[in-house]
């Protein structure tokens, strides 16, 4: 919801900063680092929540080159697939370690209900980007105009701006809970809980969009 408000913001931060990496640090390195720092902060919390400070320095460093390398990439004009989905497969992978080493740290004993409220944010996440990519699938399939004629056209420009609505949680307000998980690891519960409610309410935006782009 606020990921494309704020984008002039991020950018704003952001490209500066590109005219000074030296031009052997590509935006591929960047992500790996990136990765790496997102792996280290589900480490050390899911070793004890007494390391949460040194695992929020770490989350903070992952966010922040994850911004960094797109706009590296853009501004050297060497954005590419490649890189988007190294990039994309980093942050769900980062996304789905944080929650579950969050609940591995804690010092006290982690009943049921804990890894309950974790297991149906997983699953929330895996239903939104099924929807997400199934829709990239199937625009790209009506994108064939020549195939297609108008209609398929008209079809892939409906399915195009599904797929550009803001829903009601993305990036930004994902990494926003995720920080105050890292914060306050003992409210991994009800902060879970929240976020799969919340993922759950685009799940159904996004599928009610779909249903009415594809019906």
């Amino acid at each position: 919801m606020l990921d494309i408000p704020l984008r002039p913001l991020k950018d704003g931060l952001f490209d500066p900063c590109c005219r000074h990496i030296p031009a052997f640090v590509s935006p591929l390195h960047v992500t790996s680092i990136a990765f790496f720092f997102g792996l280290l902060s589900c480490y050390f919390i899911s070793i004890t929540h007494a390391n949460s400070t040194l695992s929020l320095l770490f989350w903070a460093l992952n966010r922040s080159l994850d911004c960094l390398d797109g706009a590296l990439a853009r501004h050297r004009g060497t954005a590419s697939d490649l890189g988007g989905f190294l990039d994309l497969l980093a942050d769900f992978i980062i996304y789905s370690l944080l929650p579950i080493a969050i609940t591995q740290g804690s010092r006290t004993p982690t009943g049921s209900s804990v890894w309950k409220s974790v297991a149906v944010l997983e699953a929330t996440f895996h239903v939104n980007n099924f929807i997400l990519f199934y829709v990239a699938a199937i625009a790209e399939k009506y994108s064939k105009a020549e195939e297609r004629g108008k209609a398929g056209k008209a079809k892939q420009k409906e399915l195009t701006s599904v797929m550009m609505k803001p829903a009601l949680i993305e990036g930004m307000e994902s990494g926003l809970i995720f920080t105050a998980m890292v914060v306050y690891p003992s409210a991994i519960q009800a902060l879970s809980w929240a976020m799969a409610g919340l993922v759950a309410v685009g799940i159904v935006q996004r599928t009610w969009w779909v249903v009415n782009a594809l019906g």
